[in-house]
Order: C-alpha cells, then sequence, then structure tokens
C-alpha cells in the first residue's frame, strides 16, 4: 500500500523549501545557487578568459574579477599615461571593450551585428550643445566630444576590430540585462542606451520612438546574439544575469516602481529561458541576492538603487563560490589589504558610469532641499544617521 504520508515533495532538498533555504536562514548565508552543481563548463580557472557586458551593476564584476587575479579579457584599452580615473571618464576598463553601457538585449544584438558590418544604423554621429559630436551608440565616451563625425567614424572603426577581436577569444561572456525600455530609431530601428537629446544629438518624435522590449523580443534577442557569438566562437559560454539596480526613470504612463518590476520579471524570464534551452548559456542570481526580503533591506543605499558594498560583497562571493576554482577565498580582494583600504577601493569603483542617471539630470528633490543632477548619490550624515536609526527600528520590531 502506498504510503500516503509521502508526496513529490518529500523527498526535496534544502534548497527547494522558503523555510529552510530563505527563511530561516542569516542574510549572510542566502545562496541562491545552492542545489544542482554547475556544469564543468561554467567552472572559470585562472586562465578562462571573461569578458563582461551590460548595465551599471555589470562593472562590479568587472572590478572583482581583476582584483582576485582572474583573466578578465580586455581587447581595449586606455593609451599609456592615461590616469585610471581618466580611462573610467573615457570607457575603458568598465567592460571588456569600450562600448559604454548596454542596457538592453535589442543593443546587445545590433552590437555584434554593427561590428561584424551586418548593421549600419542612418545615426552615425550626433552634435553635441557645445558643439562637438558624440556617438549615438557610446554618448558619453569621449568626455570632450569628438571634433567632427569623421572623427567618430574613424574611432569607431578601430572600436569594431577589438570588439570583433574580443567576440572571437573570450571562452566566457557575463551579460548583465538592465532594462527592456528605450529608444529606436523610426527608419532602421537602431537601440540607443540614451534617448537623443539627453546627452547628444536633438529628439525627433518623427525620428525617434520609445519602446518597451516584451518578453518574446528580449528572448528572439538573446538567443540570435548566442547565435552569433557562437558562429565566431564555437567554444563561448554564456553567464546571463539581471541587474538589480531599479530604473532610474520611467517612460510608460505608470509609476516608475511598476514599470522596474515589469522590467525586471522579463529580464528574469528571458534570461531563464535561454538557460533552460541552451546548453552553452547558464543564469546566475544576483538580481536574487539583493532584492530578496532581506537584502533589499540592507543592500540597497539610501537612494534605494545604489547597490552597498555589502550587497556587492555577497553577490561576488556567491559567483566564486559556484563559478570559479578558486571559490570563496578569491571572492574578495586581497585579504592583506586592510578594511580602510577595501573600502576606499570599492568608494573607486562603486562610482559606476552610467549613461540612465542623465535621465534624472535637473531633477530636484525638495524634501532634502537638494539638486539630484549629479550621476553620484551624494548622502548627508543627517540622513544616513536618521535611514539607520529606522532600519534599526524596524527590524527590532519584527
Amino acid at each position: 500500500m502506498q504510503d500516503r504520508a509521502r508526496n513529490p515533495y518529500s523527498g526535496l532538498a534544502d534548497h527547494a523549501f522558503w523555510d529552510r533555504s530563505v527563511g530561516s536562514l542569516p542574510l549572510f548565508a542566502l545562496d541562491p545557487m545552492a542545489g544542482p552543481p554547475v556544469p564543468d563548463g561554467f567552472r572559470l580557472t585562472r586562465q578562462t578568459r571573461i569578458a563582461t557586458a551590460g548595465s551599471c551593476f555589470a562593472q562590479h564584476i568587472a572590478d572583482r574579477l581583476q582584483a582576485s587575479g582572474y583573466h578578465y579579457l580586455v581587447t581595449e584599452d586606455a593609451p599609456e599615461g592615461v590616469t585610471p580615473d581618466e580611462a573610467r571618464a573615457s570607457g575603458y576598463r568598465l567592460f571588456s571593450a569600450r562600448y559604454g553601457n548596454v542596457y538592453t538585449a535589442r543593443q546587445l544584438l545590433q552590437l555584434i551585428e554593427r561590428a561584424y558590418g551586418r548593421f549600419t544604423p542612418a545615426d552615425a554621429a550626433w552634435e553635441r550643445a557645445d558643439g562637438r559630436f558624440a556617438d549615438p551608440f557610446r554618448p558619453r565616451i569621449e568626455p570632450a566630444g569628438f571634433a567632427s563625425p569623421e572623427a567618430i567614424e574613424a574611432e569607431r572603426q578601430e572600436h569594431f576590430a577589438q570588439v570583433r577581436r574580443l567576440f572571437e577569444s573570450l571562452d566566457v561572456f557575463v551579460f548583465t540585462l538592465g532594462l527592456t525600455e528605450g529608444w529606436q530609431a523610426t527608419a532602421d530601428g537602431a537601440a540607443f542606451p540614451l534617448c537623443p537629446g539627453v546627452a547628444a544629438g536633438t529628439f525627433d518624435s518623427e525620428a525617434y520612438a520609445f519602446r518597451n522590449q516584451p518578453v518574446e523580443e528580449v528572448i528572439a534577442d538573446l538567443a540570435a546574439f548566442a547565435d552569433a557569438l557562437k558562429a565566431v566562437n564555437p567554444r563561448a559560454r554564456l553567464i546571463l544575469t539581471v541587474s538589480p539596480v531599479p530604473l532610474v526613470a520611467t517612460y510608460e504612463g505608470r509609476h516608475v516602481l511598476q514599470s522596474t518590476v515589469h522590467s525586471k520579471a522579463v529580464l528574469r524570464v528571458a534570461a531563464q529561458r535561454l538557460a533552460d534551452t541552451r546548453d552553452d548559456t547558464l543564469y546566475f542570481p544576483s538580481y536574487e541576492i539583493i532584492t530578496s526580503p532581506e537584502g533589499a533591506f540592507r543592500y540597497l543605499e539610501s537612494d534605494l538603487r545604489s547597490v552597498s558594498k555589502d550587497g556587492v560583497d555577497h553577490v561576488m562571493r556567491v559567483f566564486f563560490r559556484h563559478l570559479t576554482e578558486g571559490g570563496d577565498h578569491d571572492a574578495l580582494p586581497a585579504s592583506s589589504r586592510s578594511l580602510h583600504e577595501a573600502r576606499h577601493e570599492f568608494a573607486r569603483q562603486a562610482a559606476v558610469v552610467c549613461d540612465e542617471e542623465l535621465l534624472a539630470a535637473g531633477g530636484t528633490r525638495p524634501w532634502l532641499g537638494e539638486s539630484s543632477s549629479s550621476a553620484t548619490t551624494v548622502k548627508s550624515p543627517s540622513l544616513q544617521g536618521a535611514w539607520g536609526s529606522l532600519r534599526r527600528m524596524l527590524r527590532s520590531r519584527r
């Protein structure tokens, strides 16, 4: 007689149950990768050539890989004599090549198509307010701008050569999905990281249209990119993750919180679809770590957008534990450095270059008595203290 006390869930491991793997654990022990072992093909060694692209959050992954001595592949580096701060301001080493923020799956697909000459957008140069010019697809890589459209084209061809070298030589490509919302040219569908008129160019409602990609399009674009990458590099593997950073602004006619949840849900479903249907693709849960019930409470700064050092530490601890040969030992930069040095280094790294932040430029927050035009969040000691006190009070009442 069949044991009626048993059911299909009876023999499942702890990671399958909320109370055993989330609710009963302290936050530092949360590990959404616990469960089935990671396929051997995704175990990163110090010889694995790892490349990154994506939203602002992807820059943290790049920084930690480099700090821990892994082979972070860079094909487009700053010229000699350029200081580290100048290099970051010009888009060097934020990612593996100088392509700037790649927020959407459509941008990623068009990047590889443009690099291999299969797509040449009509928008080749945007004029800035100061009379200089910007690359529409990398509007902030040259802080001083370009002297002419011809200068942009010359630099672009060199950039494409390095992008091709990157795609053809990498072993693992880590892509962080950031947005579904974006702006495209109505004539040819070219997708931009910023709406024309924000950093450069002139907005024309006839020439440019807002597009919020549905899940079907995101899946199709990611699959098309993966196929294109495999065509030039059969050994390439793809690790997808979703940025936990909320939208800075939405163009949809609804609250930005609704748009953020919608966008992240679409990206999360799309990433999982690829991971479930392709043996060359893996999903990594950075989004879940930061936005878990306790994580969102502890791992976001007072602006509720910026991820704290502790949050990045947790994400990378899980990343190294499951995906690298060094495991937990390599999760943080060299332990010989003092805590003060480590936090100072994080403060430098945390000043990520995020094109999207320009969408909030010129806005005000009257309850704080300050402008929100800076891409870097500056928190007053009094605000930090009040926020910390409120969090401690709420925690004590749980």
